[in-house]
């Protein structure tokens, strides 16, 4: 406790500490901001100053923590020795005894104060009674029950009615209002007096919460009991100041020895600042010569210390190592320009090929693809390096296969690539890298041949188509002139059947115009015209031979979304009406194709009725059936639907029909625009090869696809937009 009682002794060590702290600290300060601005620099040794300093922190003041830890849990201990438990429990015995000697007067007196309601609740109303004989009675309660007071008085006007005690009564206080308030509502409020002497009780008479009166009683608390108390409180109020004055005495006595351990921290970090400037210099050095090596200086070299210890040796070693680097960086540049000149030579006559070149390792992984075989082949190989080619390219897969299988030979072939509305015929040559007889890799090698294909089978055929034309055609004429002179001449001289004679003779004829329709468009193939280009309206070209659809399939319903004048380009009227009624006539027989479904009983639709838009683009989905729009003959009443439109994309214009019909092939739908290829019964396969010629001639091109709702095709021209000279 003596402690206490000299607090300076305390200061002044605090103080002394401090001081001697701010010193250190000033002094740590100075060299911390430089290693700090090394670090910002970027100067080598940096962290190892940091890493020093913390090793030489940790070991001075660990052991500082430790005295420091033990001795506080000691001083706890002898504190713990003035200030008994047992003491601390007889006090607070001692408060509780006394705090229950006051309860047990509150719960007497409540007691007493519940009976008196009791008792003079059963006198009736007691507003009614004579206050004499009213105060009799509160006399005699008092008198029974040793109280020293007693008083009735209404809650209402806080008037005493009648009181009972020394002086009879006189001088009774009433009891403040939240008193009242709480005995009102049916409880016994218990007031201890502002001097000690006494407590009271108050109560309501009559059912709550509006009892009529109110009783208040009191009665006297022994004296020395209440000194007692008051003293073992104060005993206790001393016992706990004291308590806490052990709690500061504890905390000062910490407080210096962190200070102390500060102390020791700031002079270890100083000590290792000093030593990890002598140690690390060296091996900054060193640091600052290999970032300059890896940044290509192979000319530094660091100073070489004249001391015979390991880090003079270290530097010695790397002067050495970076003269072997310069020497062979040397050696190996030139050779590397050797193979980057090769591997440009090769890279550019791979880039110049029409080809796909595609490398591949042992295991059929890409190695090394060109643009153009990622052009062919529409995927993007330089992301799938490291890729199986036949995870890739699924079609691939057999001949890599068969190459993997027989690597003594190259193997070739045909392969269908890509969807059926653009499928490419690619010409596939795989050959293997062979070293001995370990293959180390493939060359697979791959061009178009789609156009050549076509082109062949072009020429093929219009030369197949000259030699009908010029063949068959001049018989043709001679041989209808005999049957219509020979039904002129003698059917009136055949007596026997001249029906079957007129019949014999009207076949050979229509039979002979049949054929010579078919040599027209034999002929028309073989020598489609040239274009004359010049600007037309395509708007007003594809009404007009609308009309003429119209007029020749009233059974179907034509919709049409098509602007009221323009846009005007420069083509051949001609050549573009006659490509646009060879995709109508196609709708028209795909329709026809179709089996036909029992039409309503209601009315058709007049074709002039207006006609649902039709959505913008013209791919097969976009024409799928929608409100506006004949879903089918059933639902029109027509034999079928053909939607045309005509509409700008970009710097193309797109004329798209579109059909309810068979729709197209799956199989060769690539080769359609290809002459003799058709899916009709009685078609001739010239249609649509007559279509495409009319579009390369005018530099755009046909897009076939499915109509998107199940059923149907269409069709779509793409026309650029140029003016008449070409530009």
């Amino acid at each position: 406790m003596s402690l206490t009682h000299r607090p300076h002794v305390e200061v002044g060590l605090f103080i002394c500490n401090l001081v001697a702290l701010l010193l250190l600290a000033a002094a740590l300060v100075v060299r911390l901001a430089r290693v700090a601005s090394d670090r910002r620099s970027g100067l080598a040794g940096a962290k190892l100053h940091v890493r020093l300093v913390m090793l030489f922190s940790v070991v001075a003041v660990a052991p500082t923590i430790v005295v420091g830890v033990f001795a506080g849990v000691f001083f706890h201990l002898g504190i713990q020795i003035w200030f008994s438990d047992r003491v601390r429990t007889a006090l607070d015995e001692a408060v509780a005894a006394s705090q229950g000697y006051l309860q047990e007067h509150n719960n007497n007196i409540r007691a007493d104060a519940i009976a008196m309601a009791n008792d003079l609740g059963q006198a009736g109303e007691l507003q009614y009674i004579d206050p004499r004989t009213l105060g009799q009675v509160l006399v005699d309660e008092k008198n029974s029950r040793s109280l020293n007071e007693a008083a009735i008085y209404d809650p209402h006007t806080n008037q005493v009615v009648v009181s009972a005690g020394l002086l009879g009564g006189l001088g009774v206080a009433v009891p403040p209002a939240a008193a009242t308030m709480l005995a009102r509502s049916g409880d016994v409020a218990i007031l201890d007096s502002p001097d000690g002497q006494t407590v009271s009780a108050v109560i309501g008479i009559g059912e709550a919460p509006n009892p009529a009166l109110m009783l208040v009683i009191s009665r006297p608390v022994d004296s020395v009991i209440l000194e007692h108390m008051h003293h073992t409180q104060s005993v206790v109020a001393d016992y706990n100041r004291l308590d806490k004055n052990r709690s500061v005495l504890q905390i000062t006595f910490i407080m210096i020895f962190a200070l102390v351990a500060l102390l020791v921290l700031a002079a270890a970090v100083l000590f290792g600042l000093v030593l990890a400037n002598q140690i690390a210099r060296p091996v900054g050095l060193l640091i600052l010569a290999a970032e300059r090596v890896r940044g290509g200086d192979l000319a530094v070299r660091v100073p070489e210390a004249d001391r015979d210890d390991e880090v003079a040796g270290l530097s010695r070693a790397f002067n050495r190592m970076t003269d072997q680097l310069s020497s062979q960086r040397r050696e190996l540049m030139s050779a590397y320009s050797q193979i980057n000149e090769r591997r440009r030579f090769t890279e550019a006559v791979l880039s110049g090929v029409s080809a796909g070149v595609i490398g591949l390792d042992a295991d059929q992984r890409v190695e090394l693809p060109n643009l153009t075989a990622s052009a062919l082949l529409e995927t993007e190989l330089m992301d799938a390096v490291g890729h199986r080619l036949a995870d890739i390219v699924p079609e691939f897969a057999a001949l890599l296969t068969l190459a993997a299988a027989q690597p003594e030979r190259a193997q070739t072939a045909e392969v269908q690539h890509g969807a059926l509305s653009s499928r490419r015929t690619l010409l596939v040559r795989i050959g293997p890298e062979m070293r001995g007889a370990v293959t180390e890799g493939y060359v697979v090698t791959f061009d178009d041949i789609t156009e050549l294909q076509s082109a062949q089978r072009k020429a093929a055929w219009a030369d197949v188509a000259r030699r009908i034309a010029h063949e068959i055609k001049n018989p043709l004429t001679p041989i209808q002139l005999s049957a219509e002179r020979l039904k002129r001449r003698f059917l009136r001289e055949i007596a026997s059947d001249p029906d079957t004679f007129s019949q014999c003779v009207d076949t050979i004829v229509r039979q002979v115009g049949d054929i010579g329709r078919m040599v027209d468009e034999f002929s028309a193939f073989a020598r489609m015209p040239q274009p004359m280009i010049r600007p037309e309206d395509l708007s007003r070209i594809v009404r007009e031979t609308l009309i003429l659809q119209k007029s020749a399939h009233p059974e179907i319903a034509f919709i049409t979304s098509l602007p009221d004048r323009g846009p005007t380009i420069a083509c051949d009227r001609r050549l573009i009406g006659q490509a646009l009624t060879n995709l109508l006539q196609n709708a028209a027989d795909g329709i026809a194709m179709r089996p036909r479904l029992a039409a309503p009983d209601a009315g058709e639709p007049g074709l002039d009725e207006p006609a649902a838009k039709i959505p913008d683009g013209a791919a097969g989905s976009q024409f799928a059936t929608r409100p506006g729009a004949p879903a089918s003959n059933a639902a029109s009443g027509n034999f079928g639907t053909i939607w045309l439109s005509l509409e700008a994309h970009g710097r193309d214009i797109w004329i798209s029909v579109a059909d309810d019909g068979v729709g197209l092939p799956t199989e060769e739908r690539a080769r359609l625009t290809e002459p003799y290829v058709t899916h009709k019964p009685k078609g001739t396969g010239l249609g649509l090869a007559i279509v495409k010629k009319i579009m390369e001639d005018h530099g755009g091109s046909i897009m076939l696809d499915d109509r998107g709702s199940g059923t149907g095709a269409v069709a779509t021209l793409i026309l650029p937009v140029k003016s008449s000279d070409g530009a």
